[in-house]
């Protein structure tokens, strides 16, 4: 067995998987305690780089022996069999002579039977994932019913969002929080954003207008029942990956790493807060209601 995987991991979590079997390729220690690699998995990682997603939870069996697995993250190995875990990866996707991976953080050590070769079985917590979809699909309508309720408020164009609507979301979003059914978005109201054309004033006088534009859009949405889908370039997580809703008044498509509700008639609701007690910070708080 090499020091380092031969291939990105092969992942499954797009088509809604959240069980499946795969080979041990490499264990090993970090000090957030055990990691365990296999060569496919259902587990969806969290992104190091744009860590709006939590990582899966769940649990790996093998014959009689199971470990729980308390969070799924990125990884990566060099060809001289150098492993490095999230943010501590030292080179951007597609750097020439790294491998990408899912990494399994474990609770306690490794068992001693889960060893280079061996076939596991891997759970998804099914109930968290299915709260993380949902958060994760409000958050993506909920920006794009943002950036409609603020169009009219450009006086230079920002470029487009995945309506063909002023791309506000694009501008000034500066972090992204998912949690199950919701999420929290900040956005920065500054002067970048002022002189790109965006009357932050008028923004903060008609806030309530605003919110409940966005409310009466993400209503509309969630009543059409639309499908939700994630589209992928292939199997590995290095493959790119794209949420696709179509919506009445179009099919949008947004690059997206994460994990997605497979239709609006899952949600019950989806409301918006915006928060403007700092005037140079939009907080927009994003909850949903399960069907």
């Amino acid at each position: 067995m090499a020091d380092s995987a031969s291939a990105s991991t092969i992942v499954t979590f797009a088509d809604g998987a959240t069980a499946g079997d795969g080979i041990v390729v490499r264990v090993a220690s970090s000090p957030e305690g055990a990691i365990l690699v296999v060569d496919a998995t259902p587990f969806h990682p969290v992104d190091h780089t744009w860590p709006d997603q939590p990582g899966d939870s769940g649990v790996v069996s093998f014959q009689s022996t199971e470990a729980v697995v308390v969070d799924a993250v990125m990884a990566a190995v060099n060809d001289g069999g150098e492993l490095a875990i999230g943010a501590d990866i030292p080179v951007k996707r597609g750097a020439e002579g790294w491998t990408w991976l899912v990494a399994h953080r474990l609770a306690g050590d490794v068992p001693a039977d889960l060893v280079p070769g061996a076939t596991v079985h891997l759970s998804v917590d099914a109930d968290r994932r299915a709260g993380l979809s949902r958060g994760h699909t409000a958050c993506h309508l909920a920006s794009l019913a943002l950036d409609l309720a603020v169009a009219d408020l450009w006086r230079k164009d920002p470029g487009t969002d995945a309506l063909g609507n002023p791309d506000f979301e694009g501008r000034a979003n500066q972090s992204s929080r998912i949690h199950q059914d919701g999420a929290v978005d900040e956005y920065r109201l500054g002067k970048s954003l002022r002189k790109a054309g965006f009357d932050t004033e008028a923004f903060g006088a008609t806030l309530g207008d605003r919110e409940a534009a966005i409310n009466a859009q993400l209503a509309a949405w969630v009543a059409s029942g639309a499908p939700s889908s994630i589209l992928t370039d292939g199997p590995t997580i290095t493959d790119r990956r794209t949420w696709r809703c179509s919506l009445p008044e179009g099919t949008a498509e947004i690059l997206c790493g994460g994990t997605h509700a497979a239709s609006l008639a899952e949600f019950s609701s989806i409301t918006v807060m915006l928060d403007l007690s700092d005037p140079q910070l939009l907080v927009m708080t994003t909850t949903a209601v399960p069907a």
